[in-house]
C-alpha cells in the first residue's frame, strides 16, 4: 500500500524545515519537533570482511537519546560549558532521496532519507562531511508532525570529526 502524495509532500516539507532549524541553530524550536516518547540514536558501524555479517553494532551506540536527554543537550548549548561548540559550528544539512512508507501504527510513517552534513567552525578552512542513512518514524500529532524515532547510520566506521556535538 502506497502513501498519499499529499502526505509524502507534507513529510518532506517537515524534514526540510527541521534541517533549516538545525542550520540556523534554532535548537529550542527543533526539540519541539520530537514526540514525548521519541528515541534518537546512532549505532556503531564496524568494518568487516565481505561475508562476515552485518557491519552495524546495535549494542554499541555513538549516541542514544530520548527527548529528555536531547532537551538537556540543547539546554547545555546555551551555557558556558558547551566548549565543543564555542565557537559554534556552522552546518548545512542536505536531506535527499526521501522515501515514505506506511508505519506499523495508525498516523505513523516510516521515512528513510540520505543525509549529508557539512560542518565548519572558527576561521580555519577545515570542515567535516558526515554522510548517513537516516531512518525515522514520524507521527501525526494535532495536525502536525513529530519525530517518534530517529536512527542515524553513519557511512564512516571512524568519524573523522574532532567531536560530534552537532545534531544530525
Amino acid at each position: 500500500m502506497g502513501v498519499d502524495p499529499a502526505i509524502k509532500a507534507e513529510i518532506e516539507e517537515f524534514l526540510l524545515h527541521e534541517a533549516e532549524l538545525l542550520d540556523e541553530r534554532r535548537f529550542e524550536e527543533w526539540i519541539e519537533l520530537f514526540a514525548e516518547d521519541a528515541r534518537y540514536e546512532a549505532p556503531m558501524r564496524v568494518t568487516k570482511a565481505r561475508d562476515a555479517g552485518p557491519d552495524i553494532v546495535e549494542e554499541s551506540k555513538i549516541f542514544s537519546d530520548n527527548r529528555e536527554t536531547l532537551y538537556i543537550r540543547v539546554q547545555r548549548l546555551g551555557t558556558e560549558f558547551a566548549w565543543a561548540e564555542d565557537p559554534p559550528s556552522r552546518t548545512r544539512h542536505f536531506v535527499t532521496n526521501i522515501r515514505v512508507q506506511p508505519g506499523d501504527k495508525e498516523n505513523e510513517y516510516r521515512v528513510r532519507c540520505n543525509l549529508l552534513v557539512y560542518r565548519n567552525r572558527g576561521d580555519t578552512p577545515d570542515y567535516d562531511l558526515l554522510s548517513a542513512d537516516r531512518q525515522d518514524i514520524v507521527r501525526r500529532v494535532d495536525g502536525g508532525w513529530k519525530i517518534a524515532y530517529r536512527r542515524i547510520v553513519l557511512d564512516q566506521s571512524t568519524v573523522g570529526s574532532h567531536n560530534l556535538s552537532i545534531f544530525l
